[in-house]
């Protein structure tokens, strides 16, 4: 079963790609993130969507400019996930087939990634945002508008937000940091797992 959770890869490097992407995907985490300030990101997200492409959906992260988009696109990525909201940026990802989730922290920001043509939106930083700030927006926005928390999220406050209307969590620190071996991130997804499904049962 596919749940709602973005793992949030920020440093990964190449030669580990695989080896914790397939232990994200064997815990139930199928939406892998590359930050493009990790190290030689596009190559991981090749080797990742060469090895899973057809069991998870892999994209990048930090993704700035329409250049950095035909990038992820040359690489198989599927969704780009941006830390702001930039219009150019969300039409290009759009035009390349792919699922844009452009950062937003106000009403202006999300109607302008919704007019662009953005899948969903990330609301980052979810920390300084919060689920009452999350709950406050889904009032505004069209009541068909996926809202990711991003940011600061952790199993301690899934519940809070899934409350609050997240249709997803990205999720970082909580579940990945540089050096990390493929067993210790697997013991992180699999209790992050654990507690999703118990929140949304």
């Amino acid at each position: 079963m596919s749940r709602p959770l973005i793992a949030i890869l920020r440093g990964l490097t190449p030669r580990e790609a695989p080896a914790i992407a397939q232990a994200l995907i064997v815990a139930g985490i199928t939406r892998l993130e590359v930050p493009l300030n990790s190290p030689d990101p596009l190559d991981s997200i090749a080797l990742m969507v060469r090895e899973f492409g057809d069991r998870a959906r892999i994209g990048a992260g930090t993704v700035l400019s329409p250049d950095q988009v035909a990038a992820v696109a040359d690489a198989g990525g599927r969704m780009v996930l941006s830390p702001n909201c930039d219009p150019a940026v969300i039409r290009a990802t759009v035009a390349a087939g792919m699922d844009s989730y452009p950062g937003v922290m106000s009403p202006t920001e999300a109607f302008a990634a919704l007019a662009a043509g953005a899948a969903a939106l990330k609301l980052f930083p979810g920390e300084l945002i919060g689920p009452a700030g999350l709950r406050a927006m889904r009032a505004v926005l069209p009541q068909d508008t996926a809202l990711w928390a991003v940011g600061g999220v952790s199993a301690a406050t899934m519940g809070d937000w899934y409350q609050a209307g997240a249709a997803g969590l990205g999720i970082g620190s909580a579940l990945y940091r540089p050096g990390d071996d493929a067993d210790t991130v697997s013991e992180r997804a699999r209790a992050l797992v654990v507690a999703w499904d118990e929140v949304a049962a």
